[in-house]
């Protein structure tokens, strides 16, 4: 017998995701599965598998017929079998970047408009054009890219994204003269080539951000992520801002965060965890578990993983930092703090999301 050797590998790097699956499956008492066309005896076959296996009610349809009966069912799970359209781990076309292949995914309703996915050579970003920011921007980063990257001269090439519609995208002159740094998500000091480096400069990677934050604690969270690949040879990164809160600035059309944060999934330990700092001169910084950053954006930013994952955390890299030259006799290390968020002030910033 031959098997589809270029098949395998893809088949098998879902199991993170089917884990996942099964975990949401647990918690239903009906599901629903939709088949269309020849599909639909694989719809038949699911829905008998999942009742035999997990004794949970399940019936399968076609789905012409179940489009046309939807309103005399009464409400349940409803399950697209992953041949009905396009799965759900295909649903991005920068699998590459992103955890178990599977893209991070809005659940806020406010932050679904008008967004584009973009896929660069070295990140993803999914924009915003009510924010004219990127929600996020993941990059699978690797000691490989790491490396490359040092051997690399910064030259700045700031520019609006061009494949963004005009009434989406950020320009140069809303940045200018602004007081704000144009801060990368993913960051230049990532970015393994010149044509990878450019590309980091779209303005679709950056976000208003406070210069002694971006210059300070940020760039040390940064030049810790980039340890932490370099000493276990790869780690998945998501990025991006927060908009807490009902007092939010702008600066020409683009919405200024009041938080960023960085997400850093580790294959090597199989565990996840997040920064999270507030966009002024803070230099202090806190580490919550994935699963909170997650009810506090509005954004599931590791959907191909275990529940588990998201809700274990892990001790992260502590940031240092990234000025260069010598120190002055007597000039001690840049030190940032730590501060433990706690229960009370993640409560707090989910009450101001609602309001």
């Amino acid at each position: 017998m031959q098997y589809p050797s270029a098949k395998v590998p893809a088949v098998l790097a879902l199991e993170p995701q089917v884990i996942s699956w099964a975990e949401d499956f647990a918690k239903m008492e009906n599901a629903l599965f939709l088949g269309r066309g020849l599909h639909y005896p694989m719809a038949l076959e699911g829905a008998l598998k999942l009742k035999e296996i997990n004794y949970i009610h399940a019936e399968a349809y076609p789905l012409y017929a179940i489009l046309s009966r939807m309103s005399r069912f009464l409400p349940l799970t409803l399950s697209l079998a992953a041949c009905l359209a396009v799965p759900a781990w295909a649903a991005t076309q920068c699998r590459e970047q992103f955890a178990a292949g599977v893209a991070p995914t809005v659940t806020n309703l406010k932050l679904q408009p008008r967004t584009q996915e973009i896929c660069f050579e070295s990140y993803a970003v999914l924009h915003s054009g009510v924010s004219r920011t990127p929600l996020y921007s993941a990059e699978h980063l690797t000691r490989a890219n790491v490396e490359a990257a040092k051997t690399l001269s910064r030259r700045d090439s700031f520019h609006a994204e061009t494949s963004l519609p005009a009434r989406d995208r950020a320009e140069l002159s809303d940045y200018a003269r602004s007081g704000y740094d144009r801060g990368h998500m993913s960051p230049n000091g990532d970015m393994p080539n010149r044509s990878a480096q450019a590309e980091s400069f779209s303005l679709a990677n950056m976000v208003p951000q406070v210069h002694a934050n971006n210059a300070g604690i940020w760039a040390g969270i940064e030049g810790a992520t980039r340890q932490m690949a370099i000493n276990e040879g790869e780690v998945y990164v998501v990025s991006g801002p927060a908009f807490i809160g009902s007092d939010i600035q702008r600066i020409g059309n683009v919405l200024v965060p009041t938080h960023l944060w960085k997400v850093l999934y580790s294959p090597k330990q199989q565990r996840a965890g997040a920064y999270v700092i507030t966009n002024d001169d803070t230099r202090a910084y806190s580490s919550v578990r994935v699963s909170d950053l997650e009810k506090m954006i509005g954004i599931k930013l590791l959907p191909g993983l275990p529940q588990k994952v998201r809700d274990s955390g892990m001790e992260l890299p502590k940031p240092a930092s990234q000025r260069g030259g010598k120190k002055r006799k007597g000039q001690t290390e840049d030190e940032f703090m730590l501060r433990d968020f706690g229960r009370s002030i993640i409560d707090a910033i989910n009450r101001a999301i609602q309001h």
